[in-house]
């Protein structure tokens, strides 16, 4: 196989809000093996609900700094044939490319990493499908974004894919941020993981610094729990709502073997109240607060993402 010149990547991580239902994905795959046969395609997840912008982007700041360095393909594209920016966005020094709709949804993760170093706009016909247009303007998964990625990892300069792009004009996140109001810690469910665990925009910091007043309540809608930090799902005691730092270090709302999200009638986006049983029961329902915000590594925390270092895991 004859490479252009180029640095090339041997790796593409894949996410999208494909499911496996269709053959969206398997098709994905056929595109980008019959571009760069080399390629090793891992998939992140295609479980996003669809449409689900910032499910997407949190999932791959979730997963970012176990991704290998290479070309990071990201597909939830609910304006999908509008004029949305295609976007390939280089990090990390060039170490990985970001390739995905402007929309927000490589927001997060560009902003985990430092920041984006350069950026283009998919325009380049010579680097999509022959057939773009001629089947409808419907799965740019398959006609744009995966033939970029795979002419990438055949070395493929990102210059040569169309125009530049500011980094500063890119579409940024809007995540959630948790707010004080009295003496309540007003959060919000960013996410329910398949066990029901329910992860808020809360850091454990803050929370450990509450235990220290006195015990822990939390508020889920009209129902009020006693909770307490535990190191493990398995160290809640019956009867509590368990504050478990999870392997994302937030804050997640458990309980030992069964569903949080279930009991508590907690979903994505929900507003979730932590206070001290001293504090007393004071809560005004004032609404959470959504800005535009990036992601950080936590202090202590793993080292950075290896998609930065060029290193394997």
């Amino acid at each position: 196989m004859k490479f252009v010149a180029g640095r090339g990547y041997d790796t593409i991580s894949f996410l999208s809000d494909y499911g496996h239902g269709d053959e969206f994905v398997g098709v994905v795959h056929s595109v980008i093996a019959a571009i760069a046969p080399h390629v090793r395609v891992v998939d992140v997840t295609h479980g996003i609900a669809p449409c689900n912008v910032r499910a997407g982007g949190l999932a791959l700041a979730r997963a970012a700094q176990y991704l290998l360095p290479g070309v990071v393909l990201a597909v939830v594209d609910p304006g999908v044939g509008t004029d949305r920016r295609p976007v390939a966005v280089e990090v990390g020094d060039g170490a990985s490319v970001l390739v995905g709709p402007d929309n927000g949804l490589l927001a997060p993760v560009v902003a985990l990493v430092g920041g984006a170093g350069r950026a283009v706009e998919l325009a380049n016909a010579d680097y999509r499908l022959e057939n773009v247009g001629e089947l409808g303007s419907t799965f740019d998964g398959r006609d744009v974004f995966a033939p970029a990625a795979a002419h990438l990892c055949r070395g493929v300069p990102l210059s040569d894919l169309g125009p530049a792009v500011d980094v500063a004009t890119l579409t940024p996140g809007m995540l959630p941020v948790s707010q004080r109001d009295g003496d309540d810690l007003v959060a919000e469910v960013l996410w329910v993981d398949r066990f029901g665990n329910c992860q808020l925009n809360v850091d454990p910091a803050e929370v450990d610094e509450m235990a220290t007043a006195g015990a822990l309540q939390v508020t889920a809608g009209e129902d009020l729990r006693t909770a307490e930090r535990a190191r493990t799902y398995a160290d809640v005691a019956p009867g509590r709502v368990g504050l478990v730092t999870d392997s994302s270090g937030l804050v997640s709302l458990a309980l030992p073997q069964r569903s949080a999200a279930d009991e508590l009638g907690l979903h994505e986006g929900s507003e979730v109240r932590l206070t001290t049983a001293a504090a007393g029961d004071r809560r005004t329902g004032s609404p959470s607060v959504v800005t535009p915000v990036g992601l950080s590594p936590r202090s202590g925390g793993p080292a950075g993402p290896h998609i930065l270092e060029g290193g394997r895991p």
